[in-house]
C-alpha cells in the first residue's frame, strides 16, 4: 500500500515568455479549490488523498491540467464544477471522470 491512496497534481506553471501555461487558465484557483473540497470532504491524510502543486507538466497546450496517481489520469478542467467533480466521482470514489480527460495527444 502506497502512503496515499491517490496524488492529484496541478500544474501552476507561469511561462516568463509569454507562451501558453497554465498559471494563464486559472490553474491557482483550481488547485486552491481541490485542496478545499479535499479538506472539506475529509479526504485528505495518509492513506487517502493528497493534492499538490507541480511546475510544468509539459502539457500545456490542454491547460489548466492536473494529473491523478496512481492511476495516471490527466485532466483539463474549466471551473469549480469541473473540479468538483473530479473530488467526488475520481478522488473519492475511484471512479475516471471520462467527459474531463485529457486526449493523450495533447502535449506543450
Amino acid at each position: 500500500m502506497s502512503y496515499f491512496e491517490r496524488h492529484i497534481f496541478f500544474c501552476l506553471n507561469q511561462r516568463e515568455n509569454g507562451d501558453n501555461s497554465c498559471a494563464q487558465h486559472g490553474a491557482q484557483q483550481g488547485f486552491d479549490h481541490c485542496k478545499a473540497r479535499v479538506r472539506e470532504l475529509e479526504l485528505g491524510g495518509v492513506g487517502a488523498v493528497r493534492v499538490n502543486k507541480a511546475g510544468c507538466l509539459d502539457r500545456c497546450a490542454g491547460g489548466p491540467v492536473a494529473v491523478v496517481y496512481p492511476e495516471a489520469v490527466w485532466y483539463s478542467y474549466v471551473d469549480n464544477s469541473d473540479i468538483d467533480e473530479i473530488v467526488e466521482k475520481h478522488l473519492k470514489q475511484g471512479e475516471v471522470v471520462e467527459r474531463l480527460r485529457l486526449p493523450d495527444h495533447i502535449g506543450r
